[in-house]
């Protein structure tokens, strides 16, 4: 009798309206493959190139420097959604080509983003990882699209998304089925204007409480500014993020998109040197510069 009472007044469990992406359903962490690498796992993942693919010079150049820098994975952007309608667009199914000469080159997976859900299986046929941009955080049809894919999804979050909508949306991707779902936090639109928009590490650290998907940092599109990458680099390493997202280009002065806030293979060089070191006081590991990062591109 007393057994049946106490079944009785136990209080049902509230799940979030982002069941599958909570902890509350999946309680450990969730680890996402990426060619030799993975997300979410021991390693400290670095995704690095240029914001936009400009041309093969450009883009194999870059690709290398970043690949003998340590980085893990390769980003560039062939689709590009810019504020004003006469900026540059991106190449299109051309940029697409470039990135897959630059995998063909390295041997790493790369990253590009997908900007409606028309394009979803031409990207698929190139690209590793599909990115989500701010812009497109809660284009649902988007999401549901993608959510039909088997390679893994990078969502990053909105503008002016809260943790909870950021979650939501990353709901929407594993409803469809893609259980390979990494979350980027890359700065939210706020009151203050001495920097492109505030990054927000506190979110990780709440991410990771509510939710088993990896989160990575973009501290390019946050900060807006090169010299501030490094520092907001290495406290995402503190702060507990599974990896970071860098623009690194050949040339910065000459970058067509975003050249202010890109790194040059130097700097990059210098960055991964420095998490390296830092990696095992948070439990972490990061690729080693390697020994012939000065040697050139393969002809």
């Amino acid at each position: 009798m007393s057994e049946n009472i106490e079944k009785q007044a136990a209080p049902a469990i509230k799940l979030p309206p982002y069941k599958l992406a909570s902890r509350a359903t999946h309680p450990d962490d969730s680890v996402v493959p990426l060619g030799q690498s993975a997300v979410g796992g021991q390693e400290f993942i670095v995704m690095a190139g240029p914001c936009s693919v400009e041309a093969d010079p450009q883009m194999l150049g870059t690709a290398w420097d970043v690949k003998m820098a340590g980085a893990h994975m390769i980003r560039g952007g062939a689709f590009k959604p810019r504020s004003s309608p006469y900026s540059f667009q991106g190449l299109a199914e051309e940029g697409l080509k470039m990135l897959a000469k630059a995998r063909e080159l390295t041997g790493l997976p790369i990253v590009t983003e997908v900007m409606d859900s028309t394009d979803v299986d031409l990207v698929e046929s190139y690209a590793d990882v599909l990115q989500v941009g701010a812009r497109n955080a809660q284009n649902f049809s988007l999401l549901k699209r993608l959510g039909q894919c088997r390679k893994p999804i990078l969502l990053k979050r909105g503008l002016m998304n809260t943790v909870d909508e950021f979650l939501c949306s990353a709901e929407y991707l594993l409803a469809g089925g893609n259980e390979n779902v990494i979350l980027c936090e890359r700065g939210i639109r706020t009151f203050d204007n001495s920097t492109r928009n505030t990054l927000d590490l506190s979110a990780v650290l709440t991410i990771k409480e509510r939710s088993h998907l990896p989160v990575i940092v973009d501290p390019s599109h946050a900060s807006g500014k090169a010299n501030y990458v490094a520092p907001l680099s290495k406290a995402a390493l503190a702060v507990g993020a599974d990896g970071l997202m860098i623009e690194v280009h050949c040339n910065p002065q000459a970058a067509l998109c975003d050249g202010e806030e890109s790194l040059n293979p130097v700097e990059f060089q210098i960055l991964m040197r420095e998490l390296a070191e830092l990696a095992p006081h948070f439990g972490r590991a990061v690729s080693t510069v390697s020994s012939s990062a000065n040697q050139a591109v393969p002809q």
